[in-house]
């Protein structure tokens, strides 16, 4: 099978990113989202977001225009029933995913690769309660997904060697380069990331630092392009929490506990950008740290 119409699910920061990447590596897509505000907006995200790349010479103004045009919405799961890869791109919440997978397999063809970019959930779980676990993997973009090169493959302990050939194939044609990781909780890259995320909340807590000094600290101390609590921001508080209980869950290793006072952020709705507070305010022209 070649792989050439792509189903993403979700149209939020991670799935009209990954829409944006499918399209101007010349794949038709179909992205789906139970907000027609959301699709709507992805659309206009996804057209400003090249625009720039244009504005930057990293595309040209007619690739741009064709890619677009291979972009489709729809309201309807089961339109996605034809394409030859989907990607769940949806809420990080493993009930949301298994609800999606169940009401979408009964109209996929035989042959369609079905993949998450969960950047946290077991692969192997996920596939488990799908008609085709040997055909399914975790397909993990970084944020945002136009500019980070890095894709993780995830195998499950069922998915064939076809199948992840077939995908690595497909981050090929992105330009992008994948990296192979086993199906442990968090896989790699948020394995290494939250917990340095987390440690950083707690340097806070405990009142080793501020805001400022801690996020200062590893741009200028560690050379890190942005400090962890910004970072924290830019991911999502409520994300960054549900991968730190995915790991402390299934590796039951004290290390892994959530910092009290991200609980408390998330519990406040202060989840970072998204919201306009988490460790920083964003209301203002210039972000303020919020202790």
């Amino acid at each position: 099978m070649t792989i050439e119409r792509i189903g993403v699910i979700g149209a939020g920061q991670m799935g009209n990113g990954i829409a944006h990447v499918m399209a101007l590596a010349g794949y038709n897509v179909l992205m789906t989202d139970i907000s027609q505000q959301a699709l709507d907006s992805a659309m206009s995200k996804i057209s400003q977001n090249m625009a720039r790349q244009v504005g930057r010479g990293k595309v040209a103004e007619d690739d741009m225009e064709r890619a677009l045009k291979r972009i489709e919405t729809t309201l309807t799961l089961q339109d996605l029933g034809q394409s030859d890869l989907v990607i769940e791109a949806a809420t990080e919440r493993e009930s949301v995913k298994q609800a999606i997978f169940e009401d979408l397999i009964p109209h996929l063809k035989p042959e369609t690769i079905l993949t998450s970019n969960t950047s946290s959930i077991s692969i192997t779980r996920l596939a488990s309660r799908t008609d085709r676990p040997e055909k399914f993997m975790g397909f993990h973009f970084m944020n945002p997904v136009p500019v980070m090169q890095l894709v993780e493959l995830i195998r499950g302990i069922a998915t064939d060697e076809k199948t992840f050939k077939d995908c690595r194939d497909v981050v090929e044609r992105l330009g992008k380069t994948a990296a192979s990781a086993e199906d442990f909780p968090a896989f790699i890259v948020n394995r290494i990331l939250m917990p340095m995320i987390n440690e950083a909340v707690y340097t806070l807590y405990e009142g080793v630092g501020s805001v400022d000094s801690i996020d200062k600290s590893m741009k200028l101390g560690a050379n890190h392009p942005m400090g962890p609590l910004e970072l924290a921001d830019f991911i999502g508080l409520d994300t960054c929490l549900a991968i730190m209980n995915v790991l402390h869950d299934g590796l039951a290793d004290t290390k892994y506990r959530p910092c009290p006072l991200l609980t408390k952020y998330v519990e406040a709705g202060w989840l970072g950008r998204k919201t306009q507070r988490g460790f920083y305010d964003y209301r203002g022209d210039t972000p303020k740290p919020t202790r």
